[in-house]
């Protein structure tokens, strides 16, 4: 798993000192709810009856075990004893006080943990097969990918504000064990016919009262390909993407609307003035 370096728990402590100034505003009544609630919402918060929920990030799932103890703490000392795990591999704690938020985050960096992008029209926690690495006959692991494109896409400042949440999952498995098609966008790690390493993309699936499974849109991107390929499938969802209606705010709206045929040119259409850019080339030697 991904080890933090000093420089990004720095910049998680900073993130918390940013957010402690407006939680202070907030208190003193000089923020009022409807200024403060994006600023939550970015942080993981959400309100509800009689206390508020704290959605804390787990890329792909992967918790170590000072991170698992750091989370008992705060069960403990914040909350009553317990906490839910997600089915995107989160985990929720519904008994924080609000004056509490800003240390128990601040407890949190320590352990390279945050709550950043874990609610808002933003892309959310990237989930992954919880048996990355160790299934037989895996094509790849999808793990390393898996923190790749967080890195690049959290706080992503063109994909910060998107018409809708982006749920994006990522499987190395011969076997879909992340259920691909039902999220905004979905990448299955494939070898093609040179038994060269890409993605094939699903994009625009989703569940709920307008369930939808996503079509493919590209059955081969290579690896260092892959950046360009995803901020094309995004920017165009945030050009085109509604904003005007509360039940029609995620892709899969925008692809229904569209075609498959429609979007998937409009993203290639995109693509062609971006893919060569060195700049969103995937960098494999971060790989090893």
């Amino acid at each position: 798993m991904y080890q933090y370096s000093a420089q990004d728990k720095q910049f998680l402590v900073e993130r918390v000192d940013q957010f402690e100034k407006q939680l202070k505003r907030h208190l003193s009544g000089e923020l009022d709810e409807a200024k403060f609630r994006s600023l939550r919402l970015r942080n993981g918060l959400y309100m509800e009856l009689h206390a508020h929920m704290l959605r804390i990030a787990i890329p792909y799932g992967i918790l170590s075990s000072d991170q698992l103890r750091a989370l008992a703490d705060v069960a403990d000392k914040y909350d009553r004893g317990f906490g839910h795990f997600t089915t995107r591999q989160n985990i929720q704690f519904n008994w924080i006080q609000l004056p509490e938020i800003a240390n128990l985050l601040r407890d949190l960096t320590d352990a390279g943990l945050h709550a950043i992008q874990t609610s808002g029209k933003a892309t959310r926690n990237i989930t992954a097969d919880p048996l990355s690495g160790l299934t037989e006959g895996e094509i790849e692991d999808a793990r390393p990918y898996c923190e790749l494109i967080r890195r690049w896409f959290n706080l992503h400042p063109e994909f910060s504000w998107l018409p809708g949440k982006f749920k994006i999952a990522i499987n190395g498995a011969k076997l879909d064990e992340t259920a691909l098609k039902i999220h905004d966008l979905g990448l299955r790690l494939v070898r093609n016919e040179k038994g060269e390493l890409g993605f094939s993309v699903f994009v625009g699936g989703g569940l709920g009262a307008a369930a939808m499974v996503g079509p493919e849109t590209a059955s081969f991107v290579a690896l260092d390909d892959i950046l360009s390929y995803l901020e094309s499938a995004m920017r165009i969802y945030n050009l085109k993407g509604r904003r005007d209606h509360q039940k029609r705010l995620r892709i899969k709206f925008l692809v229904r609307e569209l075609g498959v045929d429609e979007y998937s040119r409009l993203v290639d259409e995109d693509w062609q003035q971006t893919k060569d850019d060195p700049e969103l080339k995937l960098n494999l030697a971060e790989l090893e």
